[in-house]
């Protein structure tokens, strides 16, 4: 597996690679980037990124991201509603579907994909993880990541955030309580359920390029893609900001 060292990038931009290499892998190619691959990022400023079919209103306290200057922006997969920023590490891979194979099926994808992360993860720390709900981990009944997924035929996107060292507080003065929410979650409040993951990136990093024998291979990143795509896009409140 490819291991894509990218740029920093803005956040519309992390948002846009995560989609142009899922239509790279798609549709194959001679670009190099066309087989599976791992890479790993972090937003250097904060926004609110909602899933596909998440109503803003519903999810997003907008007066108080306006005030803050915190952007909102959607994303191509399914899931939850995520303040991204500092201290929330990302993991996207991008692989290819075997009919009949493992990641054949949402459900399957999800099974195979959160156990060889929690897996990945648990020597890290003492604490037990556990795959809790659907897509999230959680240590201490307390969710730290949440993942999703984007499906084409042949290829599909999965991705996640890691806290390790994020503002908590800082999600609930954005967020309001997901419409959508687990079970295990019992109802409580954002301070009251997220958590950070005591790790460090570095090892983080290395434990999820390890568990998918993720190397730095030649290739060119879909430069001119990601552009138009933010610009058409990632940019545009019409995508943003149309439910």
């Amino acid at each position: 597996m490819r291991f894509v060292v990218s740029p920093e990038l803005t956040l519309p931009e992390q948002l846009a690679l995560d989609e142009a290499l899922l239509e790279m892998r798609e549709a194959g190619g001679a670009s190099g980037l066309d087989a599976d691959c791992l890479r790993i990022w972090e937003s250097a400023s904060y926004g609110v990124v909602v899933g596909l079919a998440n109503i803003v209103e519903a999810e997003v306290d907008a007066r108080a991201c306006q005030e803050a200057g915190i952007p909102i922006l959607r994303r191509v997969s399914g899931g939850g509603t995520v303040l991204q920023g500092p201290g929330c590490l990302n993991y996207s891979l991008i692989l290819g579907i075997e009919p009949g194979g493992s990641l054949d099926t949402v459900t399957g994808a999800n099974t195979t994909i959160m156990n060889r992360i929690r897996n990945a993860l648990q020597p890290l720390t003492a604490e037990p993880i556990s795959v809790a709900g659907h897509t999230d981990l959680a240590s201490g009944g307390r969710k730290f990541s949440g993942n999703a997924q984007k499906r084409k035929r042949r290829a599909l996107l999965f991705h996640g955030t890691l806290l390790l060292d994020f503002d908590l507080p800082r999600i609930g003065r954005c967020l309001r309580a997901p419409s959508k929410q687990p079970d295990y979650r019992g109802g409580r409040e954002h301070r009251d359920f997220v958590r950070n993951l005591p790790a460090a990136r570095s090892a983080v990093t290395q434990a999820l390029r390890d568990e998918w024998r993720a190397e730095i291979q030649e290739g060119r990143l879909p430069r001119e893609e990601v552009a138009r795509l933010v610009k058409e896009k990632y940019a545009r409140d019409d995508w943003n900001l149309r439910r």
